[in-house]
């Protein structure tokens, strides 16, 4: 629970700003953080889930746009501001990499 504290207090120095949030199911999404709570639950704006193909897939790599969106605390696995002059420098198509494994609950 402290952990999640420490999140809020630094979630809410960051809004209005673009973050990635990577979800417990393994997803990779950036978007504008507009809100957040006590339990981590994030509204994004402009929102962009990355899928990122590994080196062995003949598919490119893919951007989805979602636009607004709505994370359950319980899916936030990690939550960081981005870079934005790096973020616009990358060629998200042409990435590739392995794939990150969800969290499993027990």
């Amino acid at each position: 629970m402290l952990l999640c504290s420490l999140n809020l207090d630094l979630l809410t120095l960051i809004h209005i700003e673009k973050v990635l949030v990577l979800t417990a199911d393994g997803r990779t999404l950036t978007g504008i953080l507009l809100s957040c709570d006590q339990l981590t639950n994030l509204v994004l704006s402009q929102t962009i889930e990355r899928v990122i193909r590994p080196p062995d897939d003949p598919d490119p790599s893919a951007q989805v746009s979602h636009g607004l969106y709505l994370i359950r605390g319980e899916n936030v696995t990690l939550c960081g501001l981005v870079d934005e002059e790096l973020d616009a420098s990358i060629n998200w198509e042409q990435v590739r990499g392995s794939v990150i494994r969800g969290v499993k609950h027990s």
